[in-house]
């Protein structure tokens, strides 16, 4: 039988979900040691920072164990360098002047933290945003040079070609640092601002740092569109992104960014659809450490707290808040991130709890960090309580981060663009949940306090949604006209459909899923729908990393079959494929057969010229079908998936006839599942969640031979973290303000599914 599944976990967004939760995982301190041949090599990094700004090259360095021979290693920062001090940045390029990386990262850069008394501005700051758009994963690592501890430092994933593409599937295009080459500061006035200076691109140069081969061009056009075509903004630009982008830099008054005084720290990155993607870079002066707003100094947290929501609407200077904010629907989208952001985070005090596991994590790192430059009393007080930091790099008032953000959060949620009557959602629905391609459907939901409703929609992973008008006419499945019902028809033309509904009155907008555009509802489609025969796909994985190799040694994606009959069945004349335009991709060799009950696995790994069984594709952890076809052409199974993670399965259960789900993987051998409360991996960890299904909070209890923390992972169907944290052994999970429906929680390699009523 043909089934179609939407692999319902997505897992940090990127095929390389895992590797990130070992170096950026936040539940572990990295270890960082440089040995340089030279004993001055300080002064050599000096003089190359001062100077051409390039590498010096380190004898090796050793991460978490693993060592690299001949990496380039050199000072970066601007306000946080200083030649005069012990613990400065560093940035560590691996294949410098070899090819090598550690799982899969080339480069590392390390913040000093010279400007947080409470070390956790930055993690937390990126902790925060991931979950609204795509953002640099962020946690900390000791480094170590020529065996000293020179103390411990925020690590934070660079944003580099390897970055872009694996949040927007490409690499090659446009693509600038939003930071002026030397530096912003008094002495320059270059401000990265999308202000339009004309169409010579030497006018640009002092303000961007192109990262790509070209884009000047690009880059003119869209300042040139912001100044004269705004209307025509959201063909160049990912107007929702940068919405989210400044709600969470001015909820978290993080001004050294574009709505501060340099207008920096973001990168723009030109995607295949020929727009614009913001990234945000730099949260070391989040939470009100940075005070210059461009039009002024907030120089007290009390002014910090009551910073206006609506900072430069009406300043030129600022063409993306101006222009964007001046259109009403994209301020009340605008407004409605800030609220999502506020509840979220604030006003309920996640971020508090959030705050307080960073600095456990890191208390005795911190004690033991004799170049911090603060003191372990500021460390421990500036979670909540404001520091005079005195002078040096490290100087000036630093808000409380709580001080500032509980006031902050109190403050806003009481003015008016906050309390007005807002959209409300209900009984979302499709006329078909599981359609054929090419068949056109209607969705619908009850809106009350709408007067406008859209649905926005894609067919194609990272691609601009489409947004249509939703009706309340009686026309589109939506009941009878004017009854709160609104509908929209439109054709299912993919395999796979990611949707939002966005609502709005004259006062105020809203969101469904309330994290959209990031978030988004799915549906899956089938090509038709065949009566399914004895020959199936029982299980596969497409990052395979360290689960199980092939003959030669290569850990490679694999397809496994099973036959659910009791007769052998002959292979032979039937394909493999990932194409669903080129069903016979890859043919069985002749003579290939599987017994009665039995299983057979392919290799999906593009490498025909290894002996056994090796297909020509790969499959992608992305996006990809695989499809069984018989001698006669026709598709007798079919499993199309969005974004595998690495060593996790999908397979059936029950074996050979259940429908495909989340499993630790069996290769070659019967389907498990795990599907219970209670997961036993490997006989390593043990998870214990009571109740499930929850109503407002449970229980979670992990039990380990190792009795260490470890880190918990909750996402929700569209694989956004919704918790993390570290737990040793019992923990209650407040899960009052989650939408209900089917969550996973991760500790290791263990998966459970958690329901939330």
């Amino acid at each position: 039988m043909k089934n179609l599944v939407f692999l319902l976990l997505v897992l940090l967004g990127t095929t390389t979900a895992l590797p990130a939760q070992g170096f950026y995982d936040l539940g572990a301190i990295q270890t960082i040691q440089i040995t340089f041949a030279q004993s001055n090599w300080d002064q050599l990094l000096d003089a190359e920072y001062a100077g051409a700004g390039g590498y010096i090259m380190a004898q090796s360095v050793v991460i978490n164990g693993v060592e690299f021979d001949s990496v380039g290693v050199k000072y970066k920062g601007n306000s946080t360098y200083s030649a005069n001090q012990v613990k400065n940045p560093f940035h560590i390029e691996l294949d410098t002047y070899k090819n090598q990386d550690y799982q899969g990262y080339t480069d590392i850069k390390l913040s000093n933290v010279s400007k947080d008394p409470s070390f956790v501005r930055e993690v937390l700051s990126y902790q925060i945003l991931r979950q609204y758009m795509d953002a640099p994963l962020s946690n900390y690592a000791n480094v170590y040079v020529n065996g000293v501890l020179i103390g411990l430092y925020s690590n934070s994933e660079s944003v580099s070609k390897k970055f872009v593409n694996s949040h927007f599937y490409s690499k090659s295009n446009a693509f600038f640092k939003c930071n002026p080459p030397d530096g912003a500061g008094p002495g320059t006035s270059a401000r990265p601002d999308l202000v339009y200076l004309g169409q010579d691109s030497l006018e640009y140069y002092a303000a961007y740092e192109l990262k790509s081969d070209a884009g000047w061009q690009d880059l003119i056009d869209l300042c040139d569109t912001l100044a004269n075509a705004p209307a025509a903004i959201e063909r160049i630009l990912d107007t929702d992104r940068v919405l989210w982008m400044l709600a969470f830099d001015n909820m978290l008054v993080n001004l050294d960014s574009y709505i501060g005084g340099f207008a920096q720290n973001y990168y723009l990155y030109r995607d295949d659809y020929n727009r614009f993607l913001p990234v945000v870079w730099d949260l070391n002066e989040s939470f009100g450490r940075f005070s210059q707003t461009g039009s002024g100094n907030l120089n007290s947290t009390a002014a910090k707290q009551q910073m206006s929501h609506l900072l430069h609407a009406s300043d030129a200077n600022f063409p993306l808040v101006q222009k964007l904010l001046s259109v009403p629907r994209y301020k009340r989208m605008y407004v409605a991130h800030c609220k999502t952001m506020l509840l979220e985070n604030f006003s309920n005090g996640s971020y508090y709890t959030s705050g307080q596991a960073l600095q456990a994590s890191i208390d005795a790192a911190v004690q033991a960090d004799v170049n911090k430059f603060f003191t372990y009393a500021n460390f421990v007080s500036n979670l909540t309580s404001d520091i005079n930091s005195g002078g040096g790099p490290g100087g000036g008032t630093t808000p409380g981060i709580t001080n500032l953000m509980n006031g902050r959060s109190t403050y806003l949620l009481g003015l008016s663009d906050f309390t007005q009557t807002e959209p409300n959602f209900s009984n979302i629905g499709l006329s078909d949940p599981t359609p054929i391609i090419n068949e056109t459907i209607a969705v619908t939901a009850n809106v009350a306090n709408a007067t406008t409703v859209y649905l926005g929609f894609r067919s194609e992973l990272g691609a601009p949604f489409t947004k249509i008008l939703m009706l309340d006419d009686g026309l589109h499945q939506d009941g009878a006209a004017n009854d709160g019902v609104f509908g929209a028809n439109f054709l299912i033309n993919n395999a796979f459909i990611q949707y939002y509904f966005y609502a709005e009155n004259s006062n105020a907008g809203k969101f469904s899923p309330q994290r959209a555009e990031h978030e988004f509802y799915t549906l899956t489609a089938t090509v038709s729908n065949p009566n399914g025969g004895d020959l199936v796909i029982n299980e596969f994985m497409a990052s395979n990393s360290s689960t199980v190799a092939d003959q030669n040694g290569q850990y490679d994606d694999w397809i496994e079959l099973y036959n659910n009959s009791t007769s052998s069945i002959s292979l032979e004349g039937y394909f493999l494929s990932d194409d669903g335009s080129d069903t016979k991709k890859w043919a069985f060799p002749a003579g290939t057969s599987i017994p009665g009950h039995g299983y057979l696995v392919v290799w999906a790994d593009n490498d025909e010229s290894q002996a056994g069984l090796h297909a020509n594709f790969k499959l992608s952890a992305s996006a990809e079908s695989v499809l069984l076809v018989n001698p006669a052409g026709d598709i007798i199974d079919e499993v199309s998936y969005v974004n595998q993670t690495v060593d996790i399965s999908y397979g059936r259960f029950p074996n050979g006839t259940g429908n495909f789900q989340l499993m630790n993987p069996t290769f070659n051998a019967e389907n498990t599942g795990s599907t219970n409360t209670t997961v036993n991996a490997a006989n390593a960890t043990t998870i214990h969640v009571n109740p499930n299904p929850a109503d407002d909070a449970f229980y979670l209890k992990i039990e380990s031979p190792d009795a260490e923390e470890k880190t918990v992972f909750i996402y929700n169907l569209n694989g956004t973290i919704v918790y993390q944290n570290s737990v040793s052994e019992n923990e209650r999970i407040n899960t009052a303000d989650w939408t209900p429906g089917m969550y996973f929680i991760r500790v290791e390699n263990v998966f459970i599914k958690l329901i939330v009523k």
